[in-house]
């Protein structure tokens, strides 16, 4: 399982900071309530999350409580700091759609035209290789929803709109 996910389940606070300018403090304030050293890397603090024990689990629910309490302390809206990374994406992408556009339709057009093939039979999966393309089949599969989140929005996106006056 994803370390970032066990995270995001335990203490989601701190998940939220991983995905912008405060990943380094949530990741050094992970490995502290894991009991790593003050200079572990976020490899070290990886490994740790994934083998954690219930103990530590609950260190780590701690840590993201405190970890709230100070960045409300701070006047800092974890929330909006992600979403503001969420739209400097879009905004280089207002600089030149182009790339988008080009890279969006390619990738879209091969997914379907690999589903295609496969789902009519017309491509024949060696039994050895059944496990590797049902893992590219799915990384695949996640790509495309980002795509499409990027283009149309995401569920939190929508939820914001709707509720726009």
């Amino acid at each position: 399982m994803d370390w970032k996910k066990i995270v995001g389940t335990v203490a989601p606070g701190l998940a939220t900071a991983l995905g912008g300018p405060l990943a380094g403090l949530a990741v050094k304030a992970i490995g502290g309530a894991l009991g790593l050293s003050e200079g572990a890397s976020e490899d070290d603090v990886a490994v740790a999350v994934s083998g954690a024990n219930p103990e530590q689990l609950l260190a780590l629910k701690q840590a993201d409580q405190a970890f709230k309490v100070k960045m409300r302390e701070l006047d800092v809206d974890l929330e909006r700091l992600a979403g503001q990374d969420r739209a400097g994406a879009r905004d280089i992408a207002k600089v030149n759609m182009w790339p988008h556009i080009v890279l969006s339709t390619i990738y879209t057009g091969g997914y379907f035209a690999m589903l295609y093939l496969f789902m009519t039979g017309n491509v024949e999966i060696a039994t050895s290789l059944k496990t590797e393309f049902s893992i590219v089949l799915g990384v695949m599969t996640a790509a495309q929803t980002m795509i499409m989140q990027f283009w149309f929005g995401s569920s939190s996106g929508s939820k914001e709109k709707d509720a726009m006056p």
